[in-house]
C-alpha cells in the first residue's frame, strides 16, 4: 500500500476516531450499564458497556466503505474475531473504547484507539482519540507522527521520571522487585524523583509515555490470557514506530500484532519507552529478575 493510500485511509480512521470519541464524552454517566463478556484474566479486560458498542458502530460506520474499496480486513474488541485478518494483506484494528474500567470510574486514562495492521502484523496506520482532552494522535508509515494536527513532539522533564503500569500488572509477584530495580537504575541514570502512576488503559499510558517524558511504560509476560490483545497496541506501536522511540516486546523485539492462534499479547509482554538509552537497561532488569 502506497502512501498516498495511507493517507488516504488515515483520515477516515481520523474521522471515525474523532466522532466516536464525542460520543464517549457526551454519553450521560448516569445511563451508563456494567456487562460482563468473555476476555483476559482480568476484571478490566472482561467489562464492556453500551458506550463500547455505541463507539464501535460510530467506526464501522465510516470504515466500512474503506474495507470494500480497499478489500481490508476486520479486527475490533467487540465483536467475534473473524480471523480476516489471517488472509487479507490489511486490516483494521479497532478498539471502540480502550480504558473501560477507568472510563466507568469516571477517571482519565480512556481512549479510541484505531489501527491499521498489515497481515505479517507491522502497523501502517496509528489513530487515538482522548476523549476527555479531545487530543488527536495519529501516524502513518513513513508521514510521521503528529498531535492535533501538528507534528509531535516530546517535552522532558529531566528532574523526573514517569512509570506508568496498569492494575494487572501491581499483583504480579515480583512487582515490588521491579519498582524497587527501576527506581534503582534510574536513580543511577540521575534522575532525582520516579513517579509511579497506576490507573489508564494501555493506549493512553502509551500516550502519557511521550506526553510526560522522561517516561515508560511496561508489562511482563504471563502464561495466562490477557496481557493486553492487538487492538491495546496496535495504534500506538505505529505513533512510536514514527517517532523512532521503542514499542517493542519486553525482550526488545517487535511486537507480533497478527498472532494467528489468538489475540491476547500475554506470551511477549510490552515496553514503551520515551528513552530509547533505558529500553535496553529495563529489558535487562527483566532477565535479572526472571532468572532469579
Amino acid at each position: 500500500m502506497n502512501i498516498k493510500q495511507l493517507e488516504h485511509l488515515c483520515r477516515h480512521a481520523i474521522q471515525a476516531a474523532k466522532t466516536a470519541g464525542e460520543i464517549i464524552a457526551n454519553f450521560p454517566r448516569q445511563k451508563i450499564h456494567i456487562s460482563m463478556k468473555e476476555g483476559g484474566d482480568s476484571y478490566g479486560s472482561q467489562i464492556f458497556t453500551e458506550v463500547d458498542l455505541a463507539s464501535q458502530n460510530a467506526i464501522l460506520e465510516i470504515l466500512n466503505p474503506t474495507i470494500k474499496k480497499y478489500d481490508l480486513g476486520l479486527l475490533t474488541e467487540e465483536e467475534n474475531d473473524g480471523k480476516s485478518r489471517l488472509t487479507k494483506e490489511f486490516f483494521w484494528c479497532i478498539d471502540p473504547l480502550d480504558g473501560t474500567l477507568p472510563f466507568t470510574r469516571n477517571l482519565s486514562g480512556y481512549s479510541v484507539s484505531i489501527a491499521l495492521i498489515s497481515k505479517a502484523g507491522k502497523p501502517q496506520i496509528g489513530v487515538v482519540c482522548d476523549p476527555i482532552t479531545g487530543n488527536l494522535y495519529h501516524a502513518f508509515k513513513g508521514g510521521g507522527a503528529f498531535k492535533n494536527g501538528k507534528p509531535l513532539e516530546l517535552k522532558r522533564n529531566r528532574k523526573t521520571f514517569n512509570f506508568y503500569t496498569d492494575n494487572s500488572f501491581t499483583k504480579f509477584d515480583c512487582f515490588d522487585k521491579v519498582v524497587e530495580g527501576l527506581k534503582s537504575m534510574l536513580s543511577e541514570e540521575g534522575f532525582g524523583r520516579v513517579n509511579q502512576l497506576v490507573q489508564a488503559g494501555a493506549v493512553m499510558n502509551a500516550i502519557w509515555t511521550i506526553e510526560n517524558a522522561p517516561a515508560c511504560y511496561f508489562k511482563f509476560p504471563k502464561p495466562t490470557a490477557g496481557g493486553g490483545s492487538i487492538w491495546d497496541y496496535a495504534a500506538t506501536n505505529c505513533i512510536f514506530n514514527e517517532l523512532k522511540l521503542p514499542a517493542t516486546n519486553i525482550l526488545g523485539k517487535p511486537l507480533n500484532l497478527n498472532r494467528p492462534e489468538t489475540t491476547f499479547m500475554n506470551q511477549d509482554g510490552a515496553l514503551y519507552t520515551s528513552e530509547p538509552k533505558l529500553a535496553e537497561k529495563i529489558t535487562k532488569l527483566f532477565s535479572e529478575l526472571t532468572s532469579r
